[in-house]
């Protein structure tokens, strides 16, 4: 059993994502007295994704390639708790594990990057833009059908070091990875949530650690963002009602007002060329419930030939 004076975190070892154990790290340290720089420690596991870093994802396994062995690891005990970017995490937990916490969620939109152009909207035909999500594919191409969006894989300092040597003349990613890492002056522009719907948690923190600990699930709450653990349970609960995962043609966001949870989502065809829209309102206290409704909705309107998109 590991010694509760001393919390390990397991994360990957990426700029982002270090960048994000290390805020997680912060708010554990300013909520607890009994926690500083010496009793909170990182450690640096490496997944499928991060090993195969030029493969497509679908190709490595889809579900959980960027958290299974950090998962492992925490079932083991061998870590606390571990650090996720929530949209990385497959639908279904992994039995014995739970995500009842995460910290305050940042801009959950895209940014546009560019050399060339200041928009996305000013590129020229047949531009090249690089993007490892199928769904962006899918909604650039519904904004414009004369760009060339190809597949790219690699961590933000990779992609944008290939944007800087002219393969892409542009690239698409997560204005809050960007904004995490201090990147946001690379950003030309950032598109609104009616242009590009966000991947489902995209901008938010997992904190996962196993269901029967009960000292660091007490711990976590201290640190848990409410708001954004609401809005993520509907997003969640809409992904495992598609059985979707990090890799499918899914966007989805809840926002919440007045006690009240509004959730929109879409889903794009294999081919990308039909899309499916569904959204849904409610009491807070039905996140989740939401969530399966409006996931529900979008399978029902996809008919049942309709296949989750791996691109």
């Amino acid at each position: 059993m590991l010694d509760r004076k001393n919390i390990i975190i397991g994360s990957r070892g990426s700029k982002l994502s270090l960048a994000y154990s290390n805020h997680v790290k912060d708010l554990l340290i300013k909520s607890n007295p009994k926690f500083n720089d010496e009793s909170v420690k990182i450690k640096i596991i490496k997944t499928a994704g991060d090993i195969h870093k030029e493969k497509k994802i679908s190709d490595i396994g889809g579900k959980g390639v960027f958290s299974k062995q950090i998962e492992d690891e925490l079932l083991e005990s061998k870590i606390d708790l571990a650090v996720h970017s929530l949209k990385d995490l497959p639908s279904k937990m992994t039995k014995g594990l739970c995500v009842n916490a995460v910290v305050k969620r940042n801009d959950p939109r895209d940014a546009f990057l560019s050399y060339t152009s200041n928009s996305f909207f000013d590129l020229k035909p047949q531009s090249k833009i690089g993007t490892s999500s199928f769904r962006r594919k899918a909604q650039l191409n519904v904004l414009r059908k004369d760009i060339n969006v190809v597949y790219m894989r690699g961590n933000i300092d990779t992609r944008i070091n290939k944007l800087k040597n002219k393969e892409y003349d542009a690239i698409v990613l997560s204005l809050a990875g960007l904004k995490m890492l201090n990147l946001e002056n690379e950003v030309k522009e950032v598109f609104s949530d009616k242009q590009l719907l966000p991947a489902v948690g995209q901008g938010a923190i997992a904190l996962q650690c196993r269901a029967i600990d009960q000292k660091i699930l007490g711990i976590l709450n201290m640190i848990n963002d409410k708001e954004s653990y609401i809005c993520i349970q509907a997003e969640r609960a809409l992904l495992e009602a598609i059985d979707g995962d990090c890799d499918t043609a899914v966007g989805a966001l809840a926002k919440l007002s007045n006690n009240k949870i509004f959730l929109k989502s879409e889903l794009f065809s294999n081919d990308g060329s039909k899309k499916f829209i569904a959204e849904s309102s409610g009491d807070i206290k039905e996140a989740q419930q939401i969530g399966y409704k409006v996931g529900k909705e979008l399978l029902k309107k996809a008919g049942s030939n309709f296949k989750i998109n791996r691109i």
